[in-house]
């Protein structure tokens, strides 16, 4: 897994939405952006991290920051998944895993005795010239619009 780090650019990226839009980091440019990644949609921890983007949503836009949620479920169970949550921000389908591949968040994970690939939970912090600003490797569901906060104060 060779994870993005405190420096490096983003490598460009269009994947579609939950709704079959293609977002493109350039998209973003000249904007500061959260990108949380997540391992499967309505699944307990996961919802518990985006509730917890959501109801910081308007707090985290007032620093500059838009949000992008991502996994590798299709564009039906984010759909449902963000009309379900009442998500403000959009879920990328990213079912070839080329984001999450581009930020090495795939590999290795074990879980009950089983050893499996699959998504990290992580979060990058992307400035305005879409360079990596600040990685969290242990996101804690309940409270990661705190954490993420803590590290722009």
């Amino acid at each position: 897994m060779n994870t993005l780090k405190i420096g490096d650019k983003v490598p460009d990226f269009t994947v579609n939405d939950q709704d079959g839009n293609a977002v493109s980091l350039s998209d973003f440019s000249g904007k500061k952006l959260v990108v949380f990644f997540y391992p499967k949609a309505s699944t307990p921890g996961c919802t518990a991290e985006a509730c917890n983007l959501r109801d910081n949503y308007a707090e985290l836009q007032s620093k500059g920051f838009e949000l992008l949620g991502v996994s590798a479920d299709s564009e039906k169970r984010q759909t449902n998944f963000k009309n379900k949550y009442e998500f403000p921000f959009p879920l990328l389908a990213d079912e070839n895993k080329e984001v999450i591949e581009a930020f090495g968040v795939w590999g290795e994970k074990k879980f009950m005795g089983r050893t499996y690939d699959g998504i990290h939970r992580k979060t990058f912090l992307v400035n305005e010239k879409g360079v990596v600003e600040h990685v969290i490797d242990k996101v804690k569901t309940k409270a990661h619009a705190a954490q993420i906060l803590e590290l722009i104060q």
